[in-house]
């Protein structure tokens, strides 16, 4: 009887929590539900009024649209070319920027030299910059290097921004490494990188997951950078994404802007699939290792 007793509320807490969960889960994905059913109706569809209905003739003419040949400002090519733009810039940043967050780590950790806090006390408040403040120093910066209006220059603003946090998570990573493992490769007569390369590099492969998700969600939906350093065919994704779904000129077509909206959420959401658990498995490691 006390077995039952204490078995009942332990059942009824596992239902209040999946119902709760269940709603929330219903009221975050309900706006996807939104975009992915409309993006499949016709405007006439559309214009009936219900927008929780599913398609009654379902057609993939706006996501043909979105992606070839509707209007983003006075061109009519569709998003197709913006979105190679977001990878073209994407790619590369996420690279550099992970490869020097961890080379940054291990130095911090491992090689440590004077004035070592310093440096990630700076490095550590970089984090907390906001994004406004650096437009101005940024936009001279580019300037002086010609880079202005191009991908390679929000290549290079991304890996700045974006060093301070591959930095951070690194360093934490490494910090529990024990310090023997380095002067005992030192003695066998391991130089800098052989030590990164054969000894730091092979264990770090939950905290290089959890980088290159972070960099990659944070470069993918930027808006700001993405505006204020490019323009014209060289702006990203969401900058076209913006002026697509802004334009007032012309019949609205909602379920272009819906498919194209897909289309630009496609990219973070296969990475999340792909990759979420180990997202996960690589915050809780360096957690525990910090």
């Amino acid at each position: 009887m006390a077995i039952a007793t204490a078995a009942g509320p332990s059942r009824m807490n596992r239902v209040v929590i999946y119902g709760l969960l269940a709603i929330f889960a219903a009221i975050y994905l309900t706006p996807l539900f939104v975009m992915l059913t409309t993006s499949f109706k016709s405007l006439d569809e559309i214009r009936g009024g219900d927008i929780l209905a599913l398609p009654a003739h379902p057609t993939t003419k706006p996501w043909v649209k979105a992606w070839g040949s509707a209007c983003i400002g006075v061109t009519c090519d569709g998003i197709k070319g913006y979105f190679w733009n977001s990878l073209r810039m994407v790619v590369p940043a996420v690279l550099i920027s992970t490869a020097l967050g961890a080379l940054n780590g291990y130095v911090l950790t491992k090689w440590r030299f004077r004035g070592h806090k310093i440096v990630f006390g700076m490095m550590l408040f970089a984090c907390f910059i906001p994004f406004q403040s650096v437009l101005i120093p940024m936009a001279r910066v580019l300037g002086q290097l010609g880079l202005s209006n191009s991908t390679a220059g929000l290549v290079l603003v991304h890996v700045v921004y974006g060093l301070g946090f591959t930095t951070l998570f690194f360093r934490n990573y490494y910090e529990a490494f024990p310090d023997e493992l380095v002067q005992s490769a030192q003695m066998d007569g391991a130089g800098f990188f052989t030590i990164f390369w054969r000894i730091l590099l092979p264990s770090s492969a939950p905290i290089i997951v959890v980088c290159v998700i972070y960099q990659f969600t944070n470069i993918w939906n930027d808006f700001l950078f993405g505006v204020s350093f490019a323009s014209g065919e060289s702006a990203p994704m969401t900058v076209a994404l913006n002026n697509l779904v802004a334009s007032s000129t012309g019949v609205k077509e909602y379920n272009v802007d819906m498919a194209a909206a897909v289309i630009a959420a496609l990219p973070t959401l296969i990475v999340y699939v792909l990759a979420g658990r180990y997202f996960m498995r690589g915050l809780m490691a360096g957690a525990v290792k910090g």
